[in-house]
This record gives structure tokens, sequence and C-alpha cells, in this order.
């Protein structure tokens, strides 16, 4: 990765409604590097994967604070930090196995093979009791690549 050109970050209680905020916010924030509808959709999906992870998994059934932060930079690649304080991965191996979940029945256990599809390179760390963070990287193809 090179220079970074720009920079956001928010915060957000854990509640189930603001999924779809974050999402909106970081996709109107990374539109900035021209990406296509496709790759749009997938900056949308892995927000939204990691933050209902902070909110179902992390904070269970309890409120906290969600924090993202994006950085851009010159090289056309977006980096996504979604960190949480909530309870924290036992295992983090375990956790990234298909339908691996802790949550309920209605819960697909898919979280993490989802984000790790759509993005470049997902980096999770996690301490029990301190919370978790899940590190998205995306390179947004340039308008040159794509014609």
């Amino acid at each position: 990765m090179k220079q970074v050109t720009n920079k956001m970050s928010i915060k957000l209680e854990s509640r189930s409604v603001n999924e779809s905020f974050a999402r909106q916010t970081v996709a109107a924030f990374v539109a900035q590097l021209d990406p296509t509808m496709e790759e749009l959709n997938d900056i949308k999906t892995i927000v939204s994967e990691a933050v209902t992870n902070a909110v179902v998994h992390g904070y269970r059934d309890r409120l906290g604070i969600i924090n993202i932060t994006v950085r851009l930079f010159e090289d056309n690649i977006a980096e996504i930090k979604v960190k949480d304080s909530g309870c924290g991965i036992e295992d983090i191996e375990r956790a990234r196995q298909p339908m691996f979940t802790t949550g309920d029945e209605q819960r697909s256990g898919m979280g993490f093979t989802i984000m790790e599809s759509f993005t470049d390179k997902l980096k999770v760390q996690s301490k029990l009791h301190k919370g978790t963070q899940v590190t998205l990287i995306k390179k947004i193809r340039g308008r040159e690549e794509r014609q």
C-alpha cells in the first residue's frame, strides 16, 4: 500500500438498526475511488457482515460502541477496520470456519467466510473480554483497468 489519500471514522452504538447506516456511509466514502457497482456492493456486504458480527457476537445482549475507520490509499486500496470492545473471540481459527457460530440457530455462521470472499485480505485480531478488530482490505480497480 502507498500513501493514505483520505480517511474517515465513525462510532456507532451496537444496535442492529445502525448496520445499514454503517454500510451506506462506508460505501459513500469509498465511492470517491470510482468503484464498479459490484465493488460497491462488495464493500456494503463486508461492512454489513463485520458490523453484524460485532452486534450479535461481540456485544451479545448488551450495548457497546462499534468503531469504524476507513483509509483510502493512492493505489486504490480501501482499508476498513471494524472494532468492538465486546467479549472477544476465544478461537479465531474456529470462528473463521464456515458454519461455525456462537449465535442462535438463526445465524448461518458464514460471516467471516463471506467477508473473506469479498475482500483481498481479511485480518482478525481479538482478545477475550477486550474485543475484536476486523481489518478488511479491498483493491478497487481503477478506471484504466476497467476499460
